[in-house]
């Protein structure tokens, strides 16, 4: 590690020690911008890296709502404003009880590489409360979702911030908060994407995440002339993210074996077809239930609790392909061996790092097909992006439309991120690749505007 580098990271570390997830993500992207930082003073010279870690601007504010019992409850809401260098700030909204200002900036940070590489003109953000929409009831979510607007509002518009949902924010909560939005402000504005297609949204945006880590996990199947038809594959989260990851790797002929949740996962050696999918997507959409009830509908798989074990038998089941998509550092350094040794091939992310450094330096050691969350889960980003063009042309493109454009940017994001990782003689490190293509994008935009 340089020392200039070195010094960024102690002295982050120094400002932010309470904040695990972004050191970590920052230090994986920092260390290798080394070579780049290296042939190019001026971002040096320009203190692009300093500025890079360090959010543009952080609000932070108090949620106050009324629950169905007539009392008053508060909540603590964020949005992290990282960088703009390249285009307005975009990032989702989380509403879980895990959320606190050291996740919001580490997702903020990734999103900036992310939304680089899409090819699009976006900045990078990141927002949410620690709220739990879990056991809510609608009115509940509703009164949330209105106070924390009420607050937001004023730091978000069509070319300043468009925020998204995330974890804990699907079509119900982004209708909610699009509509006190539009109260407040008195415009019908593209102020949130992951709209309702009759008020503004985009076709394939609640399947843009998983379509897109499938896409991104063809194309780097192709690079060694093989494709996803036959393949077993292992898929965590049983969210939007793993629902569609699986709905498209079953249309492209692979076979999915595994979903989880946050009480353990299910393991169908048969696998999961288009039938059982359909039973997972009621579940948790509309009944929202727990996955172990698949189970119980269906004898042939089995139902393995969370167990604190130090490592996860999901990713020791033997697979041809991996694809993490519930939730960060979920694939620890003994996960990551387990998949190797099981003959997992390929690991694309759906999830935002899901895998912790040990991990990631295994699966660099054994050559996988490893595509990071930056760039293999981008396609989620991508489509929003989508969407915000729509919304300012007053358009709606066709299913067809959208899912072309999305294979395009997915091809793209692979095209750049391997031409970057051959540049600086990696060939194939797409973690390289990717943080390069992703930081060279900004740090440009950066340098000529003279931001200081």
């Amino acid at each position: 590690m340089s020392n200039n580098v070195k010094s960024i990271l102690n002295d982050l570390e120094a400002r932010n020690s309470g904040e695990p997830e972004f050191l970590q993500a920052v230090s994986e992207v920092l260390t290798s911008l080394e070579p780049v930082v290296e042939r190019y003073p001026k971002y040096q010279e320009m203190k692009v890296l300093e500025r890079l870690v360090e959010p543009e601007r952080v609000i932070m504010f108090r949620v106050s709502w009324t629950d169905d019992n007539g009392e008053i409850q508060v909540n603590r809401g964020y949005r992290v404003q990282m960088n703009s260098a390249i285009g307005p700030y975009k990032g989702g909204l989380r509403f879980h009880p895990s959320v606190y200002l050291g996740l919001l900036k580490f997702l903020a940070f990734e999103q900036v590489i992310k939304n680089s590489l899409t090819t699009l003109p976006m900045g990078g953000a990141k927002g949410g409360a620690d709220f739990d929409p879990k056991g809510k009831s609608d009115g509940e979510v509703r009164r949330f979702c209105q106070a924390f607007m009420t607050e937001l509002y004023r730091h978000i518009g069509q070319f300043t911030d468009v925020p998204a949902g995330d974890i804990g924010v699907g079509g119900r909560e982004i209708g909610f908060l699009f509509g006190q939005y539009k109260r407040i402000a008195n415009q019908f504005t593209g102020v949130l994407t992951g709209k309702g297609l009759n008020w503004g949204g985009s076709e394939i945006r609640p399947e843009a995440t998983g379509y897109g880590a499938v896409y991104f996990a063809q194309e780097m199947l192709a690079t060694r002339a093989e494709n996803l038809q036959g393949k077993t594959c292992l898929v965590s989260g049983s969210g939007n993210v793993a629902q569609y990851t699986v709905e498209k790797l079953i249309e492209l002929g692979a076979k999915p074996l595994t979903m989880s949740d946050s009480d353990g996962f299910v393991h169908d050696p048969d696998g999961i077809d288009t039938e059982k999918l359909d039973f997972v997507m009621e579940l948790k959409n509309v009944r929202r239930g727990r996955i172990r009830e698949y189970a119980e509908r269906f004898p042939g798989a089995s139902f393995t609790p969370v167990k604190d074990e130090g490592f996860n038998p999901l990713w020791a089941i033997p697979a041809d392909c991996a694809f993490p998509s519930a939730t960060q550092n979920e694939i620890n350094g003994a996960d990551a061996r387990s998949l190797v040794t099981n003959g997992v091939k390929l690991v694309a992310e759906g999830a935002n790092m899901p895998t912790t450094p040990e991990g990631v330096d295994r699966f660099l050691e054994a050559k996988l097909l490893y595509g990071p969350g930056k760039a293999a889960n981008a396609g989620g980003v991508a489509v929003s992006g989508l969407e915000m063009t729509q919304d300012i042309e007053h358009l709606s493109w066709t299913r067809e439309q959208v899912d072309n454009k999305l294979r395009q940017i997915m091809h793209a994001i692979h095209t750049n991120v391997r031409a970057a990782a051959e540049e600086y003689n990696r060939p194939g490190d797409y973690v390289l690749g990717a943080n390069i293509a992703g930081f060279v994008k900004v740090a440009d935009a950066m340098v000529d505007e003279s931001t200081v």
